[in-house]
């Protein structure tokens, strides 16, 4: 439609406003399902792949059990995202449970090398078998809609459904009520669908389930971690979770190389995977004089236990995933500012070497140097942005 095509209509200022942001909300949300779609649609196919070599690849005896370690290392090394061994059987579940998101490959993709017979048509090789047994076929969403409207980390945690059954039940529910990722977990992990099969009201539980809801929003999906990584995005780009934030760490990163303390600065907004979760660090420096690293969170808001034992989850993964050989232990700084008001804590994750705990007091900045610090950069930032 070229823009004479487009009828024009007097507005008042209120209007124009209206109407903008209806353009504006209407178009974020169709790219931000276009990039969703894409990236389910990227990952099915690495699984496809990655099921038909395994049934049937050339040389693929050479590998044996070291398979996806090899694979995952290969494309690391080519700048493929997002295949580490744990995401690459991820992938091939994904093609195994969701065989009609083959209905979405288009001609436009590259041509699928070294299919065999019958591999795209939209069943696993155990799929026949599955319909036999079955008396009749469970219910399913067609393809096109599943990866339009449900992001993959909406897909992620339903692939950890057994029951195909409710699987389904949670996709329904989940477009009907447009839920965020946290609200798809919270419901699972609240037995909804089992409290619904019990329930002598559905409708009623169903109304009550979908009006407390957490919606997802368009304008936040770039932040999901598969999301930003599939573009080409870094952390910091998109993990702040505000500007005055991101503001105050870019502040605190300077304030703390600069004090020649031993600080060498390693990452912003590190990811570490937990289980089945990412978790962001926002800074992380190794101290070359106490031969550790630390971590440091800031948190808009008062201090709570919920934030130091969060800090202590990180400084334990660090513990046990990153130390080597004549490492100390690492560390862990929780900075909180409220109302101008600053608070410092240190997370040591169980630490028991108190000739070492003395002397990280010794090497690294006072905690009322840090607060002292953080107080006037606070000021500071809100008084420019006013």
């Amino acid at each position: 439609m070229s823009t004479k095509e487009i009828t024009a209509t007097a507005l008042n200022f209120g209007q124009l406003v209206s109407t903008i942001r209806q353009v504006h909300d209407t178009l974020s949300s169709q790219a931000s399902r276009a990039v969703n779609a894409s990236l389910t649609l990227r990952n099915w196919l690495i699984g496809f792949h990655v099921e038909e070599y395994e049934r049937q690849g050339v040389d693929r005896a050479e590998y044996g059990d070291r398979l996806m370690d090899r694979l995952a290392e290969s494309l690391s090394q080519h700048g493929v995202s997002r295949c580490e061994r744990r995401e690459l059987y991820r992938y091939r579940q994904l093609y195994l449970i969701y065989p009609q998101i083959v209905e979405a490959v288009t001609p436009q993709l590259p041509p699928v090398v070294g299919a065999s017979p019958g591999s795209l048509s939209g069943m696993p090789p155990d799929a026949a078998a599955i319909q036999i047994v079955e008396t009749s076929p469970p219910l399913k969403l067609d393809g096109r809609t599943l990866i339009s409207r449900l992001s993959f980390s909406h897909i992620v945690e339903l692939l950890n459904l057994e029951d195909s059954g409710k699987r389904t039940f949670y996709e329904v529910e989940c477009i009907q009520g447009n839920w965020s990722v946290r609200e798809l977990k919270r419901q699972i992990h609240s037995l909804y669908y089992e409290r619904c099969g019990l329930s002598l009201n559905k409708k009623k539980l169903t109304e009550l389930t979908q009006q407390g809801a957490e919606q997802s929003l368009p304008a936040l999906t770039v932040r999901d971690p598969y999301v930003f990584e599939f573009l080409g995005l870094k952390p910091r780009e998109v993990m702040s979770e505000s500007h005055l934030e991101d503001q105050l760490i870019g502040k605190i990163e300077e304030f703390l190389l600069e004090l020649g303390h031993g600080f060498c600065f390693e990452a912003r907004q590190k990811r570490i995977l937990i289980g089945d979760e990412h978790y962001f660090i926002d800074l992380v420096f190794y101290h070359r004089i106490l031969k550790c690293h630390v971590l440091v969170e800031l948190k808009l808001a008062e201090f709570s236990h919920e934030n130091i034992g969060q800090l202590n989850t990180y400084v334990s993964w660090y513990k046990k995933n990153m130390m080597i050989e004549n490492d100390n232990p690492p560390i862990g700084i929780l900075l909180c500012t409220h109302k101008k008001h600053s608070l410092v804590e240190f997370a040591l994750a169980g630490m028991d070497n108190q000739l070492f705990v003395s002397k990280y007091q010794l090497e690294l900045p006072k905690r009322e140097e840090i607060e002292q610090f953080l107080a006037t950069k606070l000021k500071e930032v809100e008084d420019a942005d006013q």
